[in-house]
């Protein structure tokens, strides 16, 4: 029996040696990958107790109605389609002081299912943010917004609970993957200011006929157009769009502030307290768009000096006016206000008044994004401060004559 089972043996070595291969190599492959996620740190997670810290608005008023508390809870996906950013970053905007005295508290309260009897309290503020994706609908792609990717986006005007906080839900449509060109607070100060800059270049002012306002392609080659303001949030983002494009580009701004937008880009920058320098701004016109960044107003385009086809001032009465005289009356007033304007400027400078606002449109993200990876947009940052410090930012919205954005870091 020895010989035969030997024999046997022997012949069962071969196997034997290539099952040792194998389950070495898989063992191998095993740790390897184990390895491989140990060093992929996981998806961040919200807080276990659900609690957030962050600046609430219990009622409309100054600076000081701002409250900072830790004990918020974190926002819900309400549905499958949003996601929940942990913010590493936000900004504050004029949009922000406005909210805070109570300006279009009626409509937006319309927009959110709500009567304007309070019930909209509390408030937290912050249009835009960059931060992380922690947690997201059903129905939003893991391969465009994968869990733990870092990500640049706005808050719709109408959602209550903003990006002045530790986490913000907003739907998947207003967020994409962050430039990685920008560090965090540049990266939260270009989607509101340069949305609300797009928008009433290609939206309301058509710069790119019908493509320029329904994608991404941009487009305006060879206008010609003047930005009130250029210095600030919206104009200086106006500036480096407008240029990218190749739109010859004239623009107004403090004296100080000069150098700054020539920097960007624009062809011709003036003073606006020179009045020959003013004056001298009719030689260019007529202009395809002036662009008032400056809170100038409607009113103001008759008046202006220079002609122009389009006048675009986001600086509208619209939401005042139902602020004031409510849905009825104030719808009444928007037209008369805009019929007025209008009578004026058409017959005294031969274009049309419209007023231009914030979109928070896909395509307007896609088409900035496009800019600061090809290094043609970079945002100015006017001042930055830490998360404790938010009533300080407001502080320094307050002053105005600003040089960029004014940034916000937790």
């Amino acid at each position: 029996m020895q010989p035969a089972m030997q024999s046997a043996f022997t012949a069962l070595r071969p196997s034997v040696r290539i099952a040792r291969r194998h389950f070495a190599a898989a063992a191998q492959s095993t740790l390897a990958g184990c390895e491989e996620n140990a060093a992929k740190s996981p998806p961040p997670t919200p807080k276990g107790d659900g609690k957030m810290r962050g600046w609430q608005l219990h009622c409309y008023g100054e600076i000081d109605e701002l409250q900072l508390s830790d004990k918020l809870k974190i926002p819900p996906i309400r549905s499958s389609q949003e996601c929940l950013v942990r913010v590493r970053a936000t900004s504050v905007n004029p949009i922000d002081l406005a909210m805070l005295r109570g300006y279009g508290a009626i409509v937006l309260n319309k927009m959110r299912g709500q009567p304007s009897d309070g019930i909209e309290f509390p408030l937290i503020l912050g249009r835009e943010f960059c931060g992380e994706l922690v947690h997201k609908g059903m129905g939003v792609s893991s391969a465009s917004l994968p869990l733990g990717s870092r990500v640049w986006g706005v808050v719709p005007l109408q959602l209550s609970a903003g990006s002045h906080a530790e986490y913000v839900s907003v739907p998947s449509s207003c967020i994409a993957a962050a430039p990685k060109q920008l560090d965090d607070g540049e990266a939260a100060s270009v989607l509101y200011a340069g949305l609300t800059a797009w928008s009433g270049l290609y939206i309301t002012g058509g710069l790119g006929g019908i493509c320029g306002a329904t994608t991404s392609s941009g487009g305006g080659a060879n206008k010609r157009v003047l930005v009130l303001g250029g210095s600030g949030g919206v104009g200086s983002l106006a500036i480096q769009i407008l240029k990218s494009q190749k739109v010859q580009v004239l623009a107004t701004c403090s004296e100080n502030a000069i150098n700054m937008v020539r920097s960007l880009g624009a062809d011709c920058v003036v003073d606006y307290n020179n009045c020959e320098a003013m004056q001298g701004l009719a030689n260019y016109a007529p202009y395809d768009i002036v662009l008032d960044c400056a809170g100038q107003g409607a009113q103001k385009a008759a008046d202006s000096g220079f002609d122009f086809r389009q006048y675009i001032t986001f600086t509208s009465p619209m939401l005042a006016n139902i602020d004031r005289k409510g849905l009825g009356l104030g719808a009444i007033q928007n037209i008369v206000d805009l019929v007025q304007s209008n009578a004026r400027s058409v017959t005294q400078r031969g274009g049309l008044v419209k007023w231009g606002f914030f979109s928070p449109s896909p395509h307007g993200i896609q088409f900035l994004q496009r800019l600061v990876e090809s290094r043609k947009l970079l945002p100015q940052i006017d001042s930055v401060f830490g998360f404790d410090e938010l009533p300080k930012a407001f502080e320094r919205m307050k002053c105005g004559h600003l040089r960029g954005k004014i940034v916000v870091k937790l």
